[in-house]
């Protein structure tokens, strides 16, 4: 355990993130999510997704240097449709700097997150509880 971090922050986790680079992608799915298809599967069962979303945020700089630095799942037949999982992983992103996250359709969201640095398996259960992350930089001025 180390002080100041959520216990949800694995040192499996916490290596990603610091090895992400910028422009990596790190990707929250929910339980029925197929985890196994990315190349690093870190394994929260028994975390839900905001829950997940609010300890990475504390640490991983946004990108502001793409459009849609966090992507959701579209919701099959209903693009337009916002699940309450989302809503709540969207306050999360706008409580950390983040904006809200851009649906994009499943089959593509698959594709994205097969190239990823890491999938975070939660054990979110409701559906679509998925959301994809681009990580930024921190300027030379940041101090902690």
């Amino acid at each position: 355990m180390l002080l100041g971090l959520d216990p949800l922050l694995t040192p499996d986790l916490l290596h990603a993130l610091a090895a992400m680079g910028h422009g990596d992608r790190i990707v929250l799915v929910d339980a029925n999510y197929p985890a196994a298809r990315g190349r690093r599967t870190l394994p929260l069962p028994g975390a839900d997704a905001p829950r997940v979303l609010r300890a990475i945020l504390r640490l991983l700089p946004v990108d502001t240097f793409v459009e849609h630095p966090a992507v959701i799942m579209q919701v099959v037949g209903k693009p337009d449709e916002v699940p309450p999982v989302v809503h709540e992983m969207n306050a999360v992103l706008a409580g950390h700097g983040w904006p809200h996250a851009k649906g994009i359709e499943r089959h593509a969201f698959y594709a994205a997150a097969e190239t990823a640095y890491a999938i975070v398996a939660t054990g979110e259960r409701r559906f679509y509880g998925n959301v994809m992350l681009t990580k930024g930089v921190l300027p030379p001025e940041y101090t902690a």
